[in-house]
């Protein structure tokens, strides 16, 4: 089966400037794969995992290399064999599974056995800032059932405290991005228990994540820079309690499959993520949403624009874009 392959960049800009304890943006740079065969075209958005070093233009140096194959017909699982996990693969992973949907006339998330292809209630994330604009934000934001708070290692206890107050019936993450010490979550834990938090994300930086074996912690405990594929599970177990994948860190939807089956075979319970992108980077990751407790997936949700025809997310619940816009 002959297929023509193309990659394209595509710059998105943000409502406002995305802070974390790693920094900030203010826009979120993809690349998009278009895969034709038949007179269809699939399509796959990545953003590639930056803080393993991926640029756009790796991520479009590594889909040229895998052209010729993928054009050639080479299968999903094929695509495992030529290029590492990273967001290269994540967009072809992506386009070939939108293709094949288009090509059979079978949803994509029947094709990937799930009990069905429903919307999914989502976390929206509030980035770093002061204690008073935490609050301000929460406020706007109190209708959501999921609200995700980053924080870095200076008084989080204050800013959760603060959106608390504004949004008191949301269920509250809080992500550190690995800006804590094991001290430091020792210290902070009871009282974010106190204010209702359900989860803590990444407080520990990766490697130095040995502590938690040891801790006893009130809240559970989600790994995420902790975890891209299935070989680094053996090294969560009896640290984390969740995961959190993104199909970026696992080199797309096939590969992100087959990590959350082995990860409920080890007993973590799972969380769906994403980086900052469109409603096509989250289309893919809504299927894998199905299988999965807690969904981040808010990416449309902080751009300033977004595809045509995309996800609708009304106070938190994605409705699906299938089929026209994907899968």
């Amino acid at each position: 089966m002959k297929r023509k392959l193309k990659v394209s960049t595509r710059s998105w800009r943000l409502k406002e400037p995305f802070v974390i304890a790693r920094g900030s943006r203010t826009t979120a740079n993809v690349i998009v794969v278009e895969l034709e065969g038949d007179g269809h075209v699939g399509r796959g958005e990545a953003v590639g995992v930056t803080y393993r070093g991926e640029t756009i233009d790796e991520l479009i140096k590594q889909v040229s290399q895998a052209q010729g194959v993928v054009e050639a017909g080479a299968s999903r699982t094929e695509l495992l064999h030529f290029l590492p996990a990273g967001g290269a693969r994540n967009a072809i992973d992506a386009a070939m599974w939108d293709l094949e949907a288009k090509q059979s006339g079978i949803p994509a998330w029947k094709s990937a056995k799930m009990k069905s292809g429903d919307s999914v209630e989502t976390a929206i994330t509030i980035g770093m800032r002061s204690v008073d604009a935490y609050e301000t934000a929460a406020r706007q934001l109190s209708g959501h059932p999921w609200i995700k708070i980053k924080v870095a290692k200076d008084d989080p206890v204050a800013a959760v405290a603060a959106v608390r107050r504004a949004a008191p019936k949301s269920r509250l993450i809080v992500d550190a991005n690995q800006a804590w010490e094991l001290d430091d979550l020792i210290k902070f834990a009871p009282e974010l228990e106190k204010l209702g938090v359900a989860l803590l994300e990444q407080p520990l930086a990766v490697g130095r994540d040995e502590g938690l074996a040891g801790v006893r912690c009130p809240i559970p405990i989600c790994a995420d820079e902790s975890v891209n594929t299935i070989d680094d599970l053996a090294h969560l177990v009896g640290r984390y309690s969740f995961i959190n994948i993104k199909l970026d860190k696992t080199g797309g939807l096939t590969s992100a499959l087959t990590l959350a089956h082995a990860a409920q075979d080890c007993g973590f319970r799972l969380m769906s993520g994403c980086m900052v992108a469109s409603s096509l980077a989250m289309a893919p990751a809504m299927i894998l949403a199905q299988m999965c407790e807690i969904n981040d997936l808010d990416g449309p949700m902080l751009l300033a624009e977004d595809w045509p025809g995309g996800i609708r997310c009304d106070l938190g619940k994605m409705q699906p874009p299938w089929p026209d816009f994907w899968g």
